[in-house]
């Protein structure tokens, strides 16, 4: 059934195609971050491995929370591998880096560049005039912003 929630089904249609790349980009950071998490080593393994366990569980409740709201404007997610691995537009190969200082830069620069598209995302879901989605992208760069000063700070 489609929604009737004061939106038209060109604004859903428009809010849907800025929340799918989206989703894929939180379901790379996920599975970059997971990666983070099971290969760090060194002498801060501990530490590090249970930051990286806090900060896959944010990003878990996030990417539900993209894939729900896109379901509550009548679209269905994206949910294959490929369709994300089309869909991202972030580098996620945190898992990969060598060093853990190598993870966290990686990560970082992955949470900036998503914070980045949130900006030019928020632009095009409020010029079309949909303030629900426009206030639950901001909800979701103030906790990547919040992510990504805890990653930062483990640099400085």
């Amino acid at each position: 059934m489609k929604p009737n929630i004061g939106l038209t089904d060109k604004t859903r249609s428009t809010v849907i195609k800025v929340l799918q790349p989206l989703l894929a980009d939180e379901v790379a950071l996920y599975i970059a971050t997971r990666g983070a998490h099971w290969n760090v080593t060194g002498p801060n393994f501990h530490a590090l491995h249970k930051f990286f366990e806090d900060q896959y569980e944010a990003l878990d409740e996030m990417l539900d929370d993209v894939a729900e709201r896109i379901r509550a404007l009548g679209g269905e997610p994206d949910s294959s591998v490929g369709a994300y691995a089309k869909a991202k537009r972030i580098k996620d190969n945190a898992g990969d880096a060598n060093s853990a200082k190598a993870k966290i830069e990686s990560l970082l620069a992955a949470h900036e560049s998503i914070i980045q598209q949130l900006r030019k995302d928020e632009e095009i879901v409020d010029d079309v005039g949909d303030e629900g989605t426009t206030d639950f992208l901001t909800g979701l760069m103030e906790t990547h912003e919040k992510m990504a000063w805890m990653l930062r700070a483990h640099l400085e």
